[in-house]
């Protein structure tokens, strides 16, 4: 199901568990900056959007981050999940619907003279269904984000999950080669069910569409766009990225079968 690129936030298929045991759930990718921006600004954004899952970028990193993280959360109506300063930036936030199953935060490989990336990772559940989460900042030299690709692909594959989600700046565009290399085997929400607008950088003349939200093939994308009827001066002072909002249907877990008796 696909919802008109010029519905509003309010007008989006609201967070629910189906009687199936699918859910529905919003997911927000955003770069906030490390907060050094207008931080109540950021905070209305991102609770305008009513997300389950935010998986941010530039989260701070040094003196006082938890508590720095743990306010913004407190602002938008969120708890931290996972990540910070841990996870070298990538952070992890979610409403009280999710149930928290594992975290887990990976740095990625040091190249002297670049800056320090990471993962922040997690397993959390909506009624019947569970989903891995992977928030993730890659390099601005090609080369180095082309291989942070393909590791992001293998921490994918590590978290055990059927269904996953991986959002970002991606710092490329879909004609990027790390780009292509995560939708070899993920889907770009965008691509698949556009909603809202496209472009994600700058935030007062966007041009770049580097934020994404990639998900595997067996979620189901209602939506995935930047939202474009929230409030222009608070979306152009809370960080100097947009935010990608989308709204996708998690299947439930499928029981497994019990073994035959011999």
């Amino acid at each position: 199901m696909a919802t008109g690129a010029n519905t509003s936030i309010s007008e989006l298929p609201k967070s629910r568990t189906e009687p199936d045991g699918s859910a529905v759930v919003r997911v927000l990718s955003y770069n906030i900056r490390s907060m050094r921006d207008d931080e109540d600004a950021l905070a209305r954004v991102i609770r305008a959007c009513a997300p389950d899952l935010v998986l941010a970028q530039e989260a701070p990193r040094f003196f006082r981050w938890r508590k720095h993280a743990a306010r913004l959360a407190a602002k938008s109506g969120l708890v931290v999940l996972s990540g910070g300063a841990t996870a070298a930036g990538p952070l992890l936030m979610c409403s009280l619907r999710a149930t928290v199953e594992r975290t887990e935060d990976v740095l990625l490989p040091l190249t002297p003279g670049l800056h320090r990336r990471g993962l922040a990772t997690a397993v959390v559940r909506f009624g019947g269904a569970r989903v891995g989460l992977v928030s993730c900042h890659l390099s601005l030299r090609a080369d180095e984000r082309y291989a942070q690709a393909g590791l992001v692909l293998d921490r994918v594959a590590a978290l055990g999950t059927p269904h996953a989600i991986v959002a970002g700046d991606l710092n490329e565009g879909p004609a990027g080669r790390a780009f292509g290399r995560l939708t070899e085997e993920l889907r770009d929400g965008w691509a698949t069910s556009p909603w809202g607008a496209e472009h994600t950088f700058p935030p007062a003349d966007p041009r770049r569409r580097i934020d994404a939200i990639l998900t595997t093939p067996d979620i189901d994308v209602l939506t995935c766009g930047v939202p474009t009827d929230l409030d222009p001066h608070d979306l152009r002072t809370a960080t100097d990225h947009l935010p990608v909002l989308a709204v996708v249907r998690i299947p439930a877990i499928r029981a497994e079968r019990p073994a035959p008796q011999v």
